[in-house]
Parts: C-alpha cells; sequence; structure tokens
C-alpha cells in the first residue's frame, strides 16, 4: 500500500483495521531501538534514516505486512535466523499479523542501529 500520508501517524490511520495494532508496535520496536535514526515516509511508508540513507522501512502490503532491511552485512550476520522465513532480497514477508517474529525484528534493529553499513 503507497501511502500519500504526510507523516507515520497518518500513515497508520489509513491501513486496514486488523493491521493498525500490529504496524504501531513494528513502529514502536523502530523507535526504541533505532536511536538517533530520523522517523520519516519515504516511497508512500514509515521509515528509518540515519544521514539521510534510508536503512529500515515497513509497510502494510495487500498480501502481507513488508518489513524491508536495506542493510545486506545485517542480512548475512542473520543469514540462519532468515533462512526459515518468507523473505525477498531485502524484505520480510510477514502474511499473517500474529506471525510476526518481534524478536527478530528487534534482534535486526539492534544490528542495524549498533554500527553504519553498506545500503543495497
Amino acid at each position: 500500500m503507497r501511502s500519500e500520508a504526510s507523516d507515520v501517524d497518518g500513515y497508520l490511520t489509513e491501513v486496514p483495521q486488523g493491521r493498525t495494532v500490529v504496524l504501531a508496535q513494528v513502529r514502536q520496536l523502530c523507535r526504541e531501538e533505532l536511536v538517533g535514526f530520523d522517523e520519516v515516509m519515504a516511497y508512500g511508508m514509515p521509515a528509518y534514516e540515519r544521514d539521510g540513507a534510508c536503512e529500515i522501512a515497513f509497510a502494510s502490503q495487500k498480501q502481507y505486512i513488508a518489513f524491508y532491511l536495506m542493510r545486506g552485512d545485517v542480512r548475512e550476520a542473520f543469514e540462519e535466523r532468515l533462512a526459515g522465513q518468507d523473505m525477498g532480497k531485502g524484505c520480510l514477508r510477514f502474511r499473517r499479523p500474529e506471525s510476526i517474529d518481534f524478536g527478530l525484528l528487534r534482534d535486526l534493529l539492534r544490528a542495524t542501529a549498533a554500527r553504519r553499513g553498506k545500503i543495497c
């Protein structure tokens, strides 16, 4: 879902009702772990930038909730834990809101925040 919302609060009012709570939880997790990052809207979805470079984003897509991890080094470091996940090049897809592994997301966010790396 590409949103025209100007901020994340506006974005969350547009998502399907069954996803609002879980996306708010993803947002809260990002805000807790990504200290020093700016929360912005980019490409119609909530995103987190450091020094103007987008490193994390999430979105409510038609068939799933997407968590975008734009750091190849972090994906490689978590290769084993990501092996069983529905994942594209830089996108974890959660087909059901209740299937989101918040522990995994927290660890990915912590690894992203811990050091700078190349954005793919």
